[in-house]
């Protein structure tokens, strides 16, 4: 589904939410503990982190930004602190409380759905949890990264064209990756595992990208 249907709607974005809150509330509290695909943090700072990012508006994002001077990861590990609770029920009750939020950082509204779907599967895949079908906007969330140089999308994919072997698009061009969807957006986001089910003559030029050896 293209762009121009994808900007403003938050149906997906709300839906997605909404499925791992549910997945959330099965799990055990030793689960939370688990450590996530996204590097230092365990399912429960991937949660308090989703909890703060549906809630940070432009002005608040800003406002953290300064006070951690300028630094991301300082201004994530705050925003990590200030929405983990005390338990995981209460971390859970302040990320159900985002579910239905319109609030957003800067940033093309894309991202939201991006976030959502890949920190999703930071914490589905280490528990071995399945997920639902994926939301229309993933081949709109793969074509922001390949063109984001903030996030190392745009480096990491350049001279790539990723193929999308159960959607039928493709993404940027140069040598081939192919495989899932889901994958290829984690591949995309920096996350090793997303190689797995990755095939094709470009995989070994994006795990190297990656500092990973291709899987055989």
């Amino acid at each position: 589904m293209g762009g121009r249907t994808m900007r403003g709607n938050w149906e997906p974005v709300h839906e997605e939410r909404r499925a791992l809150a549910e997945d959330l509330a099965l799990l055990t509290e030793r689960q939370w503990d688990t450590p996530s695909l996204c590097g230092g943090w365990d399912v429960h700072d991937v949660v308090a982190h989703l909890a703060g990012s549906a809630a940070t508006t432009r002005r608040s994002f800003w406002t953290s930004l300064i006070r951690s001077r300028f630094d991301f990861d300082r201004a994530n590990a705050r925003e990590v602190a200030a929405n983990r609770g005390t338990t995981p029920a209460d971390t859970l009750e302040r990320f159900r409380a985002t579910v239905a939020s319109t609030t957003t950082p800067p940033g093309p509204f894309i991202t939201r759905l991006l976030e959502i779907v890949v920190h999703g599967e930071d914490i589905r895949r280490p528990l071995g949890l399945p997920r639902p079908p994926l939301p229309p906007g993933v081949e709109d969330a793969l074509a922001y990264l390949a063109r984001d140089g903030l996030s190392g999308g745009r480096s990491r994919l350049a001279g790539l064209a990723l193929t999308a072997t159960d959607a039928g698009y493709t993404v940027g061009s140069g040598e081939v990756v192919q495989g899932p969807a889901l994958s290829l957006l984690l591949a995309a986001s920096g996350r090793p595992s997303g190689l797995e089910e990755l095939r094709g003559p470009g995989l070994s030029l994006l795990a190297g990208r990656m500092g990973v050896r291709p899987v055989p």
